[in-house]
């Protein structure tokens, strides 16, 4: 994308040509309509658009602020609007203006842009640097200075869509930040960087920012050396959330492997032996670890005195061994167990989330949102926050935890997941929730 190359069409005249006589009229006439109706033409000279810049109505000042033909002089000075609509709406015009930069003549509309962009980043309102933001986040050509200053926010609305996208930041720029910034959240949009150096993800590494390595680690494109992944797997011991991705990394050394089989929770256990791009010493050490799980919870499950009864027993060690063993049958009826038994609850599948067992938790929303399995998994499949909301609430549990299904069992992206309104209410209409289920039931 180029900032200084147009990527959209210029506006449409709404009207017949208007002689510049007429125009001057309009631009003082007393109704505020006429006056934003000729604030959006692109057929009447600078010097009248300039004069609309400063109409007293800030509805004519929008108007300018979107006006691809509004001369750069009253873009700068709209940058300092009283309106705050006014300055969103320039801060997006601006990622497409169009001047001809091969014109000498035109190097100072250029000069001028740059002012704009400047002055909007410094907006007193985060709204308004947000917006310049995620209009320049991915331009290649913007001033990098712009770009250093909007990475360096304290706002996180502002600074993460240039931290994770911006093609302008170097290595030594991320390197700065991540040395210096107290953001929360800062370190984890650069995570999701295309093609993180290996020096970056060191940096991320070393602040041992919880949720920054974990997103460092689910990233495919990120370079990880070697003695970085032996550090961030020793830390797994105490931190379970990076164990998952460590065991999903497209290339994992067999030296990581080999320490991760010695602790990991058992669903880990289970994705480690699933890889097969492991060699045979790695994969023959994984399995005899898995076997070794497998029969320590089935003594447990037939430990004498339980209170569970030896055909309960039998069950729930199976279960506990299902995301090892993919014993389907067994989950399936565990799971109705409880819920005859009215234990099927948020905590119990929170709990199941929490370890990543997928299997007990289609299980159980099948049966709380009276639908077959087959279809839970069609729309879990289809990490679409709408239908795992609809199905959330099907099955009778708060918009809070249907969050929680979005990203631990849809994988939803994060900035594509759903929120509560009004922090606890489902942000959809009964009948929307109703026809996205039919939807994927269909």
């Amino acid at each position: 994308m180029k900032l200084f190359s147009s990527i959209l069409p210029a506006r449409r005249k709404k009207d017949a040509p208007i002689s510049y006589e007429e125009s001057r009229e309009l631009a003082r006439h007393p109704d505020v309509e006429e006056r934003r109706r000729l604030a959006a033409r692109t057929d009447v000279r600078p010097e009248i658009l300039y004069f609309l810049a400063e109409d007293p109505s800030p509805v004519v000042r929008r108007e300018i602020a979107l006006n691809d033909a509004a001369p750069a002089h009253a873009d700068v000075l709209l940058a300092r609007d009283g309106d705050e609509e006014v300055r969103c709406e320039l801060a997006q015009k601006i990622a497409r203006l169009t001047p001809d930069l091969s014109d000498d003549a035109r190097e100072q509309i250029r000069a001028m842009t740059v002012e704009a962009l400047e002055i909007l980043a410094q907006d007193e309102l985060a709204r308004v640097r947000q917006a310049l933001a995620e209009a320049v986040k991915d331009v290649a050509d913007a001033p990098h200075h712009v770009i250093q200053r909007l990475a360096g926010d304290a706002e996180l609305a502002v600074a993460a869509p240039v931290l994770e996208f911006s093609p302008l930041l170097t290595d030594e720029d991320l390197l700065e930040i991540i040395e210096s910034s107290t953001l929360s959240g800062a370190m984890t949009a650069i995570s999701r960087r295309a093609d993180v150096s290996g020096a970056v993800s060191d940096a991320i590494a070393q602040t041992r920012d919880e949720r920054a390595v974990a997103t460092l680690l689910a990233n495919p494109s990120a370079q990880i050396r070697e003695e970085t992944l032996d550090w961030i797997v020793e830390g797994s011991r105490e931190v379970e959330t990076w164990q998952m991705p460590l065991a999903q990394r497209p290339q994992l050394p067999p030296r990581a492997a080999r320490k991760l089989a010695e602790f990991v929770a058992d669903q880990v256990l289970a994705m480690l032996h699933r890889r097969e791009d492991l060699d045979a010493d790695t994969a023959g050490l994984i399995d005899r670890a898995v076997r070794a799980r497998i029969e320590v919870q089935s003594d447990a499950g037939d430990t004498p005195g339980s209170d569970e009864t030896e055909e309960e027993g039998a069950s729930a060690g199976a279960f506990r061994g299902a995301h090892i063993s993919v014993d389907r049958g067994h989950t399936a009826e565990y799971v109705q167990k409880l819920y005859t038994r009215g234990e099927l609850n948020e905590d119990t599948l929170d709990e199941q989330l929490g370890s990543g067992n997928r299997a007990f938790v289609v299980h159980a929303l099948a049966l709380m949102a009276g639908m077959p399995p087959s279809l839970v998994t069609r729309i879990v499949d289809a990490r679409s926050a709408k239908a795992i909301t609809s199905l959330a609430w099907k099955a009778g549990l708060r918009m809070r935890f249907a969050i929680k299904l979005q990203a631990r069992l849809a994988n939803v992206p994060p900035r594509e997941i759903l929120q509560a309104k009004d922090g606890v209410d489902y942000p959809m209409s009964e009948d929307d929730m109703t026809w996205q289920l039919d939807f994927y039931a269909g």
